[in-house]
């Protein structure tokens, strides 16, 4: 009768603590979901415009023209926030002049150096800006014909309309999460 009695004490007293690492170890999975999810979070902007007019003629690389250095000078006047919440993190540019002339102005108020990346590979230089610049915020100057697809590549979509030969002032901002699907804002400047 003792045996009985002896175990009979044991079990009411062990059974609380199984219970009591089992709820632990659910909390603390919940605690470190939950701080995954909260890391993960953060989003990353990604700010994309075709270069600014240029110049007409037969030149295989024209500069900007008149227009586009007033374009330009707006454009740094617009996202050229020196310090605190919307400083840019990086510019990407292609390897024309019109393009670099264009982020010149912006570059300079900065202190940035634009990235120089191939125009013809839309799908490597959003996973670039989006690798390197995560969280942050990034501008990228593109083409006619690279800008629809720049931003179709950060954002999934297959809707993307393609920018006009003579439209110089469409400005797309994507903002990528980590976790979900991106947001497309179009605007004119």
């Amino acid at each position: 009768m003792n045996r009985e009695h002896a175990s009979l004490q044991h079990r009411p007293f062990l059974t609380p603590i199984w219970l009591s690492a089992i709820g632990a170890l659910v909390a603390l999975c919940v605690v470190a979901f939950a701080l995954w999810i909260w890391g993960t979070a953060n989003a990353t902007t990604v700010i994309v415009i075709r270069h600014a007019e240029k110049e007409s003629g037969s030149v295989v690389d024209p500069p900007l023209s008149t227009e586009g250095e007033a374009r330009a000078a707006r454009l740094a006047e617009m996202l050229g926030v020196a310090q605190g919440p919307g400083r840019l993190d990086a510019i990407y540019v292609s390897p024309t002049v019109r393009s670099q002339s264009t982020a010149a102005p912006l570059a300079s108020r900065l202190r940035i150096v634009p990235v120089v990346a191939p125009a013809d590979d839309a799908q490597g230089l959003a996973k670039r800006a989006l690798r390197e610049h995560s969280g942050g915020r990034v501008l990228i100057i593109g083409h006619a014909n690279t800008v629809s697809k720049i931003v179709a590549a950060l954002s999934g979509r297959k809707d993307i309309p393609d920018i006009g030969e003579r439209d110089f002032g469409v400005m797309y901002v994507v903002t990528v999460p980590r976790i979900g699907r991106a947001n497309v804002l179009r605007l004119s400047y």
